[in-house]
């Protein structure tokens, strides 16, 4: 009578109240993609600008019914509004670095590329703050590796405002600057961009992207390149270029995927969120119910 009533608790924790499980569908393998996001344990309202409540709406939340792995869930007004914070991360980060690389391949006196360089230390910080928000919100099945790209940027972020005091300011250089000058900075500020790999490589795991595939080898090839000196200006330009490119692909194409890619199977994060001895009751009703 326990384990019947401690299941029963489960069940309606885990599924609305009108809601059964169809337990004649396919079980949806995990085997599929390790990553997907998130579902949102509280909800974003409270810190999420009107506008983005607006977005949530003007795209329309999907109420169809969704078979997970430990049952059906359906997509809330606050998923979508973690999906959009998610993907303006996203935005931001990649319009800072088109942004900033840009300068490159500018011209020398030219006063657009003039501009540019004198703010570059400032667009990074808003790159690296878009990109830390999209992995406070990416959703993630495995928590510890979520918290590995999370601590990956903290100690970028860490290692960029050491380096800025105590390599850049004394040579009366900005951080951008100086990593460009001197590769040696990349030891300091490169948990950012491992941090981005490993975001774009989830991408492209989990939903196929070819950019993202190819990010995954650009970003860290070029870094490495950069690093070890053993890359010319000529071929580093050129790598750059191609990232700048993917990059924008890459951001551009996240807004064409539906709402839902972006969230997975809730009902895992749902089941994941019980106590242990209600995940053990609700296991063994599920095994009772395909025996």
């Amino acid at each position: 009578m326990a384990v019947v009533s401690l299941a029963s608790s489960a069940t309606r924790l885990l599924l609305p109240p009108t809601s059964r499980l169809n337990y004649n569908s396919p079980p949806i393998s995990l085997s599929r993609c390790f990553f997907t996001p998130t579902p949102s344990p509280p909800p974003l309202s409270h810190a999420s600008p009107r506008l983005i409540g607006r977005c949530a709406r003007a795209l329309g939340t999907d109420r169809t019914v969704y078979q997970g792995l430990y049952g059906p869930w359906t997509v809330q007004d606050e998923d979508v509004r973690e999906v959009i914070l998610y993907r303006s991360g996203l935005v931001t980060a990649a319009t800072s670095f088109v942004l900033g690389a840009t300068s490159v391949f500018l011209p020398e006196g030219n006063p657009l590329a003039d501009i540019i360089r004198h703010q570059l230390d400032i667009i990074y910080i808003v790159g690296a703050g878009g990109l830390g928000l999209s992995l406070v919100l990416i959703h993630i099945y495995v928590t510890a590796i979520k918290r590995f790209l999370q601590a990956l940027w903290v100690l970028g972020v860490i290692g960029s405002i050491g380096a800025y005091f105590a390599l850049a300011q004394p040579l009366d250089e900005g951080l951008v600057e100086y990593v460009v000058r001197y590769p040696v900075g990349l030891w300091l500020v490169g948990p950012v961009f491992a941090a981005l790999t490993g975001l774009v490589f989830k991408e492209g795991l989990c939903y196929g992207k070819l950019e993202a595939g190819i990010l995954t080898f650009i970003i860290p090839g070029l870094l490495l390149g950069h690093l070890s000196g053993l890359m010319d200006n000529g071929t580093k330009v050129s790598l750059l270029g191609v990232w700048m490119a993917l990059f924008v692909v890459f951001a551009a194409r996240k807004f064409q995927q539906p709402i839902k890619d972006d969230i997975g199977d809730k009902s895992v994060f749902m089941f994941n969120a019980l106590p242990e001895e209600e995940k053990k009751a609700l296991l063994e009703k599920l095994d009772r119910k395909l025996e």
